[in-house]
């Protein structure tokens, strides 16, 4: 078999058992296909995944769904007022062993998981928020002076309401940025409303089945990487997160008169990732235009932020974005690229 041959069968698996995670998932949740896809590009590419929405719209649900589709150990953590950093990572706890010897024993918290649902994450403090930063970015965690390892694949996927602002804690910008993509739960329409009703009010059951394993997400999270990414293509991605700068040189005219900071380059990172997630989808082993366009939003709209003028105005950040986009073309000329 043919090097070509061989990443066109891979390519072709990876669409294949993809397909097969969300259609097990489409068994319970109804609707919000934008939703499942968001969520499944951040699983293959390795990032995590803050969903935010008015309650009942099934947020917490597609989590506990998706654990039950992928054979992952998995631990919810209910954020409240009151959690501690212990709470989530764990602590040193006195033990007797069987001769009666006493001593300290790390005993670990709901985090050593491999799948965590932060359930209203902007409940807690921010002390116990930044517990998390370590786990996410390096996957381990440190305590007591030891440093322990996460297994792999390792996501987290927290939500939040984004109504109720008394007793919550906004997520810092160095936590939101440590976060894949940032997706934003809507209505259901009639039609999924409708089936909705069907499914939770007549007593039917619809159970997922486990298709997936750890060892196979891991294979298919290498693939991701392997995607081929061409120097012009990059280079839009560049340009794209540049034109969120304010003052700099590639900043749009909606940038200069609405943002008040930008996107670090772990939002250029998190778009070439994700557009090789959606090449592989569309049976392509090299990164289009298109697949970039489709997660700039979710890939920036948390990594934004807005100036007093924008924030008075009620102006939401995909509106700015969406004008970036309309602002920077695809190519430039190869003197101005260099």
């Amino acid at each position: 078999m043919s090097l070509a041959d061989n990443i066109e069968e891979r390519a072709a698996k990876f669409a294949e058992r993809y397909k097969a995670v969300y259609a097990e998932l489409g068994k319970v949740i109804v609707g919000h296909g934008d939703i499942l896809h968001g969520v499944l590009t951040c699983l293959f590419a390795g990032g995590h995944t803050l969903l935010e929405g008015v309650p009942g719209l099934g947020k917490t649900l597609l989590v506990k769904t998706l654990s039950e589709v992928l054979d992952l150990d998995f631990n919810r953590i209910q954020f409240t007022p009151d959690l501690m950093p212990a709470d989530i990572l764990g602590t040193n706890m006195i033990v007797e062993d069987a001769n009666g010897r006493r001593g300290f024993e790390f005993q670990r918290g709901p985090i050593f998981t491999q799948i965590c649902l932060a359930d209203e994450i902007n409940r807690a403090t921010p002390k116990t928020q930044s517990a998390l930063l370590e786990a996410m970015q390096e996957k381990r965690v440190s305590a007591g002076g030891t440093t322990y390892d996460l297994k792999r694949p390792f996501f987290v996927m927290a939500t939040q309401n984004p109504i109720e602002q008394e007793g919550t804690y906004p997520l810092p910008e160095a936590q939101l940025d440590r976060f894949f993509f940032k997706l934003v739960v809507g209505y259901s329409n009639r039609k999924d409303l409708n089936e909705i009703l069907h499914r939770t009010t007549t007593g039917a059951v619809f159970t997922p089945a486990k298709v997936m394993h750890g060892d196979e997400i891991r294979e298919h999270q290498q693939l991701v990487r392997e995607v081929i990414l061409a120097p012009h293509v990059q280079d839009y991605i560049a340009r794209l997160v540049l034109a969120t700068h304010p003052e700099g040189e590639y900043a749009a005219p909606a940038t200069n008169q609405s943002l008040r900071w930008g996107s670090s380059p772990r939002g250029a990172q998190t778009i070439a990732l994700a557009a090789k997630v959606r090449a592989l989808l569309g049976g392509r082993y090299n990164v289009s235009f298109d697949d970039i366009r489709r997660v700039y939003l979710p890939a920036m709209r948390h990594r934004v932020i807005l100036n007093f003028e924008a924030e008075a105005e009620n102006i939401d950040p995909d509106t700015i974005l969406v004008e970036i986009l309309k602002h920077v073309p695809e190519k430039v000329e190869e003197e101005k690229a260099a």
